[in-house]
């Protein structure tokens, strides 16, 4: 009954998060006016708002124009209650699965928000690390010294980043909102997990860099967005950021 619960407002969240994700770079109000279908802003009934099930009902088009729904609404709604449910998964029915979930609903929004617009939103870089640095007093699972170290460590170790790379290359290689997601990082994952979303993100950002160079011949100008592989690097840094780094360590460890 509590899985079930805990997918169902995962569901709810997740139909929130895709107006964040619309209206935020747009400086709208995320609260009025209500639901709309962005292209002919015809007012959307609550049977037409249900999460993934309006989707697949209306077949993924809105009842008054016709025109088509973005497929991001139903993958953030069902990868909110996915996520919602590994957060109940890992730590259960308690106020550090609530923070977790948390944590993944601004990852979630911050990577589509990037991917598309190429920005990342202060009211949730900072707002999301001013919240998780008064969490850092009550968080069972990382010290509040370690919390607050790892992230002004990882602010200014991106801050450093942002001028090398402006200076090398004359180009900006990282943005100021990559430094503040960094801040948010730091301040819920520790320094351990911290480290392995760092290294995961660049590893997967290198990963697909070399894709569009090799593949689609693009240059190394070409501008990627870093915030989706922050945020996919904290995410598995958060579940199985251990057992990464456990196997990592078993690869120095000579047979």
């Amino acid at each position: 009954m509590e899985e079930a619960l805990t997918v169902v407002f995962g569901l709810i969240v997740g139909s929130f998060l895709n107006v964040v994700i619309h209206r935020l770079p747009l400086d709208e109000s995320i609260v009025f006016p209500p639901s709309h279908c962005p292209a002919c802003r015809a007012a959307i009934p609550p049977h037409d708002n249900i999460p993934l099930l309006s989707y697949v009902m209306l077949r993924g088009r809105c009842r008054a124009c016709r025109a088509a729904i973005s497929p991001r609404y139903p993958l953030v709604e069902g990868f909110t209650a996915f996520s919602f449910w590994l957060c109940y998964d890992a730590y259960g029915l308690s106020p550090h699965a609530l923070a977790a979930a948390v944590f993944i609903s601004l990852l979630i929004a911050l990577a589509a928000i990037d991917l598309k617009h190429m920005i990342l939103p202060d009211e949730l870089t900072l707002g999301g690390a001013a919240v998780f640095f008064a969490y850092s007093f009550f968080n069972p699972e990382v010290a509040q010294l370690d919390a607050v170290l790892s992230g002004l460590g990882a602010a200014l170790f991106f801050t450093a980043l942002f001028y090398f790379y402006l200076k090398v290359r004359k180009l900006e290689g990282l943005g100021f909102g990559d430094v503040k997601m960094a801040l948010l990082m730091g301040l819920f994952l520790g320094l351990s997990r911290l480290a392995i979303a760092i290294f995961l993100a660049s590893f997967s950002g290198l990963l697909v860099g070399l894709f569009f160079i090799v593949f689609r011949r693009k240059n190394l100008k070409l501008a990627l967005p870093f915030g989706p592989f922050l945020a996919l690097g904290s995410y598995l840094s958060l579940f199985w950021g251990e057992a990464i780094l456990l196997w990592i360590s078993s690869l120095w460890v000579r047979p």
